[in-house]
């Protein structure tokens, strides 16, 4: 508060000086005569100009030398991407050129000011015209203009060049929409599916992707941008909603998102997030404590993260537009795209809303012969008999009957394959329900249902002395029926390995 006051004092003071020292400076003028005062002030406005083109100079080579560590470009910001050295060089020339400029124009303006004050008995010249003046000061920026464009043009064609047939690249995929980017990577089948605006709908489907096309099924959503060295990637760019852009500075990438129009922009990373690090490493500056406010802190360097930026004012929420980006090798990255999940198989298949929740995909048949077979060979390593049951998850049934759903037709094929490929093993297929109902009819059904398995298998040409099956009703449960949970996991198919 006595701060505050103090401030205001101090303000109201100085607009008290200013408004004497106006009035003093009147008062001399009116004594020692107009044209004395007004001859004064023209020398001591020239000698400030003076003053000031040196300071003013002085100060903007000294701000450029002293934060060049901190500028893209210079220090240890040198582009991060194959394409960005060629912008970098432009900007080096334009800079060069326009620099050159700047000084001259200001050491005319202000020696100016200081050579042509006004003095007594000095007349201006009066100067209407000079052809030889505007031919200089037309041809000259227009030759420097041409060298400009042309270099420009040059850089633009080898930046902006697509990606050609055939070319080994990653495609990925950034929608800006208020106030976050939505971010897509192809999986497996390295596609990104097909979009339609109509079918935008929040919390469902934020890209309006069709799900009828299989390309979408394995596509990913991660929350950062995470990208191998050494390839080349192509990234979509578009927006849902206002005109953002898509703003990568380390990687000298920087296109519009516009609604309803596609862009993109093709570049190759050159330094993973590590090596970039180490650069920063060996500059003062980034070793300095990443907390103000604890010098304990890792120092500046070491929690240096590439970022995706959106640089269009796209409204209040702006800065919760920024996205980690991350660089890694070749091996990480195949890691890390193995652990990511399809964002269909995670938050859209079997909900109403999912148009494909009645069928069973390509690729979840896949997986499933891959997840089943792993259990088999579990299961045959195992010594505790209870350690060679393994449960048929993918077997279904009509409500309240024993005839087996057509989407049970792929586990069974993974269990004929297993008995085909191991033709020693004899097993004991088994029913199980949960405790609703009568309990004679709850042993009746998963007898029956036990049943429907064992005809599937023999019906397969399965040998009748490798099969036996068996309904234990509700005797066995494996959760508690206390729960919707536990009754649909009592609820199952699974079968034992008995020999081998």
């Amino acid at each position: 508060m006595s701060t505050g006051l103090i401030i205001i004092a101090c303000t109201i003071l100085i607009v008290i000086v200013i408004i004497q020292i106006g009035k003093v400076t009147d008062l001399a003028a009116k004594i020692r005569g107009e044209e004395a005062v007004q001859l004064e002030s023209n020398k001591r406005s020239a000698n400030f100009m003076l003053v000031f083109l040196v300071a003013f100079l002085g100060l903007t080579v000294w701000s450029a030398w002293h934060y060049k560590n901190w500028m893209l470009g210079y220090g240890p910001h040198e582009a991060a991407s194959a394409h960005g050295p060629s912008l970098d060089a432009s900007f080096n020339i334009t800079l060069i050129f326009t620099g050159i400029v700047f000084v001259l124009t200001h050491i005319a303006l202000f020696w100016f000011a200081y050579k042509y004050a006004g003095r007594k008995g000095v007349i201006a010249e009066f100067m209407p015209h000079d052809n030889k003046l505007e031919v200089i000061w037309t041809a000259v920026p227009a030759v420097v203009m041409c060298f400009l464009v042309i270099n420009g043009l040059v850089a633009w064609n080898e930046v902006m060049a697509d990606i050609t047939e055939g070319e080994d690249h990653i495609e990925i995929e950034a929608t800006g929409q208020q106030y976050l980017w939505h971010l897509r990577y192809p999986g497996a089948d390295d596609k990104l599916g097909t979009r339609n605006f109509r079918l935008i709908k929040s919390g469902e489907n934020p890209l309006g992707q069709d799900w009828t096309d299989d390309k979408n099924l394995d596509d990913i959503m991660p929350s950062e941008i995470v990208l191998p060295v050494g390839k080349k990637v192509r990234v979509r760019i578009t927006a849902i909603d206002v005109l953002h852009s898509f703003d990568l500075p380390h990687f000298r990438v920087k296109m519009d998102a516009v609604p309803g129009m596609p862009t993109y922009f093709v570049f190759t990373p050159t330094k993973t997030t590590e090596e970039y690090r180490q650069m920063l490493k060996d500059y003062p500056e980034y070793q300095q404590p990443s907390d103000p406010k604890d010098p304990k802190s890792d120092p500046l360097w070491k929690t240096f993260e590439y970022e995706l930026a959106c640089a269009e004012l796209c409204g209040k929420g702006h800065f919760s537009m920024r996205r980690l980006v991350k660089i890694v090798s070749e091996e990480e990255y195949q890691k890390w795209l193995k652990d990511q999940k399809s964002y269909y198989l995670s938050n859209v298949r079997g909900k109403d809303f999912d148009p494909r929740k009645n069928e069973v995909l390509g690729m979840e048949v896949t997986q499933r012969k891959l997840d089943f077979n792993t259990a088999v060979d579990k299961a045959l390593s195992a010594e505790k008999p209870e350690e060679k049951i393994i449960r048929l998850d993918h077997v279904y049934y009509k409500t309240g009957s024993s005839e087996l759903d057509n989407r049970s037709k792929y586990e069974l094929d993974n269990l004929i394959a297993v008995m085909n490929k191991y033709p020693n093993i004899t097993i004991e297929v088994s029913g199980h329900t949960d405790s609703d109902g009568d309990d004679a009819e709850n042993l009746t059904l998963s007898q029956v249902r036990a049943k429907a398995v064992y005809d599937y298998l023999i019906l397969n040409q399965i040998s009748l002395v490798r099969i036996r099956f068996k309904g234990y009703g509700e005797t066995k449960p494996v959760e508690s029926n206390d729960t919707e949970e536990g009754k649909a996991k009592n609820r199952r198919t699974e079968f034992q390995i008995l020999t081998q």
